[in-house]
């Protein structure tokens, strides 16, 4: 990486700035610079050492720490081009991608934008403009309300919503990736619906202005990706299925999709071409469709972007979508034409994010301890993860992506599962269990998935995961025996006196391990030759060491070899097992109680990030479930609720602070109640 200071502009040789950060802008900046391009990589405060900082030609430092003071600031971006030589802006996805202010400041300043116009970016950035104008061309669109000026009032909308009928789907006109979406049951809902998306939306996109849908229940989510050129051709590319989402955010893509034949294809195809063509479109884009059991269709939105999950199609096609944008930007004609586009095999992205599934899903912040990029035939890993990097709480929590292909989707899903299942990054909390789990179901297997797949296996996937005490036991056996050993040199570990602590065998040793809330009893006894019986919570393993390097080990579990990486920073053992990264805290000589138990009315931020409403103050009674702080991290909102009954009695944070995950936010005094003796207790 050079400083931009010591580089002259004006060179012949293009200059692609890329105004983006992570995988993303890793991804641009390779095939970039495969098409002769000289490439620039802005980056914030955070993002001092991040991969795409050191892949690119040149890297110039905005500032700032959030997305406003950095990514999305068009004034420093512009500068960093005009630094730099830039004759070229690559937004990527996110950040500015789809503001047509920001294509139009490019163009202002003599940068080719590689994008659309940005007549096509307004025409599409609107929901309910961009309906009516795709309805026009005769694309079918949901039924719904799509209210301008004086029909946005909520009375209106409740009104509008009593016609459409339950169940309706409210969405933010100016939205996208799920913010200010909500899906409403009932009339009894929607008033407090409306408030709560209106008020994402604000803070998301500037705009409150809502939209209603008849919500599509068991749809599946299909989108076509489309190509155009300055020279009046259109084509499409094949379509790719989004249906397993998870808060109205793609998780699993895959292309083609197992529910569209030649026919479906050709005439969703003619539909995401007749859009692409009634906003005058360039470049890359994605229209959005629901698509019903009988083979019915619904415009949803359009992508004026490079989608996260164009890889698939990518792997599909054998063609390099980032080259095309490049190519179109330069003003040459779409290299195929449709007749020459051809579909051959299957391809399945998984989305890799840093939150937990086994807490709604909250995002994780954290250093990076261990990575290592899974390979292998058809196995493609699109990230920007560094070891010893660090997830910050400022940006999306989307680490990369995984993707396998396969001569069908059966050897694609097949290679996926195997490329999760050895997986190796320890570091914060992540979903790649859980996306090995949703891989594995015989329903996704089948290809059956819809958009309701989650809400109806979701939690059973979530649920068996935690319930499955044989494996975590296992777990648990096998973090004690690193536990003993991890002080050790290697030379210990391969003499006679592993057990170097205790000479005499028939001595046990006794551990007790936390992971997350839960503390596992350990009784450890060394057996000879660098074996080991461990018993936990009734359960016995035999285990043998019989290899431990610097951060792997390869251990027999009651005959069975497994190989098991782990990071040990006192007090906590991170293990890596089949994909499935847990961390033991060494509790053994700590205080049984955990100390913050629920019902205990002490409220904690669970992340980095941001306060964005506090709802109480000093002395206000609450009762359980009630909403008393909302905390906004990686672009989502997190309401926390009081866990008992009481009053308010210490605030730790104000509306618009940034806190620490952990930081004490409300304090909440217990109620009394009279017990069964007569005494006055305090009852959670």
């Amino acid at each position: 990486m050079t400083d931009a200071k010591e580089r002259l502009p004006g060179r012949s040789r293009p200059t692609l700035l890329v105004a983006n950060r992570g995988e993303i802008a890793a991804r641009i900046i390779r095939s970039a610079r495969s098409e002769g391009y000289r490439t620039v990589a802005i980056y914030s405060e955070p993002d001092h050492d991040a991969l795409h900082t050191r892949l690119a030609d040149v890297a110039v430092a905005i500032g700032g720490r959030s997305p406003r003071e950095s990514y999305l600031d068009i004034d420093k971006i512009l500068a960093a081009a005009r630094r730099c030589g830039a004759t070229a802006v690559h937004p990527g996805y996110g950040f500015l991608s789809e503001n047509p202010a920001f294509a139009r400041a490019c163009e202002e300043s003599s940068l080719v934008f590689v994008g659309p116009t940005a007549a096509s970016i307004e025409a599409m950035a609107n929901k309910r403009r961009a309906k009516a104008l795709v309805s026009e061309a005769g694309v079918p669109c949901i039924p719904g309300y799509t209210p301008e000026g004086a029909g946005t009032d909520d009375d209106t909308l409740v009104r509008a919503a009593d016609e459409i009928g339950y169940p309706v789907m409210i969405k933010a006109a100016d939205g996208g990736g799920g913010r200010g979406m909500r899906l409403v049951q009932s009339a009894d809902e929607l008033a407090a619906q409306l408030l709560s998306a209106r008020s994402e939306a604000r803070g998301a996109f500037g705009s409150d202005e809502i939209i209603l849908e008849k919500a599509l229940v068991n749809a599946r989510h299909v989108e076509v990706q489309i190509f155009a050129d300055s020279h009046g051709n259109v084509i499409h590319l094949g379509e790719r299925d989004c249906s397993i989402q998870r808060r109205h955010q793609k998780i699993i893509e895959e292309c083609p999709s197992p529910a569209v034949d030649a026919d479906l294809r050709r005439r969703m195809g003619a539909a995401a071409i007749a859009a692409a063509r009634a906003c005058d479109y360039r470049g890359a884009g994605t229209v959005e469709f629901l698509l019903q059991a009988n083979g019915e269709f619904y415009f949803l939105e359009m992508n004026t972007r490079l989608q996260v999950e164009h890889p698939v199609t990518e792997m599909v096609t054998g063609l390099d979508l980032v080259a095309w944008q490049l190519a179109v930007s330069r003003g040459e004609r779409l290299p195929l034409s449709q007749d020459e586009v051809r579909l051959c095999g299957h391809a399945i992205e998984v989305r890799l994010y840093a939150e937990d599934p086994d807490n709604q899903f909250l995002p994780q912040t954290g250093q990076i301890l261990h990575w290592q990029a899974p390979a292998g035939d058809g196995i493609r890993c699109d990230h920007a993860i560094t070891h010893r990097g660090t997830v910050s709480p400022f940006y999306d929590p989307m680490l990369g992506k995984l993707i396998s292909s396969g001569r069908d989707r059966e050897q694609a899903r097949l290679r996926l599962q195997q490329a999760l299942s050895g997986l190796e990054f320890i570091g914060p909390k992540n979903n790649a269990y859980f996306l090995s789990r949703l891989v594995a179901d015989p329903v996704f297997a089948a290809g059956d998935a819809t958009t309701g797949f989650l809400d109806s296996e979701g939690l059973y996937l979530l649920h068996s995961a935690t319930q499955e005490s044989q494996p975590e036991l296992q777990h648990a056996a096998i973090a004690t025996v690193l536990m003993h050993n991890c002080g050790l040199a290697p030379a210990d570990l391969r003499s006679d006196r592993a057990d170097w602590r205790n000479s005499n065998h028939s001595t046990p040793f006794y551990y007790r391990l936390q992971r997350d809330n839960i503390v596992f009893e350990c009784q450890l006894r060394p057996l000879p030759h660098r074996t080991y019986l461990v018993e936990s919570t009734g359960e016995a393993f035999q285990l043998a060491l019989i290899h431990a390097g610097k951060d792997r080990a390869v251990l027999s579990v009651d005959g069975v070899e497994q190989a098991v990486i782990f990071h040990h920073r006192a007090p906590t053992l991170f293990t890596l097992l089949e994909g499935r990264q847990m961390g033991w805290r060494d509790c053994t000589h700590a205080p049984a109680s955990t100390g913050n138990d629920p019902g205990d009315g002490v409220l904690r931020s669970p992340m980095d990030g941001t306060v964005t409403a506090l709802c109480v103050k000093p002395g206000q009674p609450v009762r359980s479930g009630e909403t008393l702080a909302v905390v906004e991290a990686m672009k989502m909102e997190h309401p926390l609720k009081a866990d008992c009954d009481g009053t308010v009695g210490e605030l730790g944070a104000a509306a618009g602070d940034q806190v620490r995950g952990g930081q004490l936010l409300v304090r909440i005094e217990p109620a009394v109640t009279p017990s069964s003796s007569g005494v006055s207790t305090a009852t959670p």
